[in-house]
């Protein structure tokens, strides 16, 4: 099994960190609030037959960011992404993106078409295509009001709740780690506003040569990203694809999550 090689990039703003292994065909999985680490368990599996691309979103994880003040829109996001996939050599790819990463996905290919030949956009958050949008943009401005009023603490217990995912056990001696309070403070300062209230392209995504699968976990049903991800496969007039696992199923069912994946882009 290869080990990934490390790579850096200097982009309008930001430097990026970026890791390549495997060969075969370009294959990017992109995450957010996510960075590379958490397709440990897919990417390894994943180089059998392709180029695996991961990156850190700017701001998160090894990439740095000069301002720290500046939004993570998803438009910007899909640029670093185009940058990445031109300097990893490879051309219309794959596209693997889940949760913020399949919103930074959609809009790669409505903003650069031409750079993706598939993309499997896993679980997006697009909040504002549901029936009952108009609460979920109250709800998500609550998340982040509550954020700059409380601290990230209370911005999580609201999260998860809005999300409806059970809210993960907290030890009791042990507090978040740095990079843990940084992640989430960049992700709730910056990201939640402009990901979960992205409004997809859906002139310019169905009007794209690349192939879009939208995909939703086995598990997952009722929860926020599902409801949205069924209701975005259902404006592009495409089948909504189950994937094992729930909304993090490529860290927990790695295996058979590969298998589906391989299958959908074959």
């Amino acid at each position: 099994m290869s080990s990934p090689t490390s790579h850096s990039l200097d982009v309008p703003g930001a430097r990026l960190h970026y890791e390549v292994r495997g060969s075969g065909p370009v294959l990017m999985l992109i995450g957010h609030p996510m960075d590379s680490s958490g397709f440990a368990a897919t990417a390894p599996l994943l180089a059998d037959d392709h180029t695996v691309v991961t990156y850190d979103p700017r701001g998160f994880g090894r990439s740095t960011i000069d301002d720290r003040d500046q939004d993570a829109e998803p438009d910007l996001l899909a640029d670093d992404v185009r940058r990445v996939l031109e300097a990893a050599g490879g051309g219309p790819a794959q596209v693997l993106g889940s949760s913020g990463g399949a919103v930074t996905g959609l809009a790669l290919v409505a903003r650069h078409p031409g750079h993706v030949r598939t993309l499997v956009a896993h679980e997006p958050p697009v909040a504002l295509l549901l029936p009952d949008a108009e609460s979920a943009r109250a709800d998500v401005h609550d998340i982040y009001d509550t954020f700059r009023t409380s601290g990230i603490g209370a911005a999580w217990q609201k999260f998860f709740a809005f999300a409806g995912i059970a809210m993960p056990p907290q030890g009791e001696d042990a507090g978040p780690s740095d990079a843990m309070v940084a992640t989430s403070e960049r992700f709730f300062g910056h990201g939640t506003l402009p990901i979960a209230l992205y409004e997809p392209d859906l002139a310019a995504l169905r009007a794209a040569p690349a192939r879009v699968v939208v995909a939703a976990g086995a598990t997952s049903r009722g929860e926020v990203a599902h409801r949205s991800a069924a209701a975005l496969a259902e404006r592009l007039g495409t089948p909504l694809i189950t994937f094992p696992g729930g909304h993090g199923g490529f860290a927990t069912d790695a295996e058979d999550f590969v298998a589906v994946l391989r299958s959908t882009l074959a």
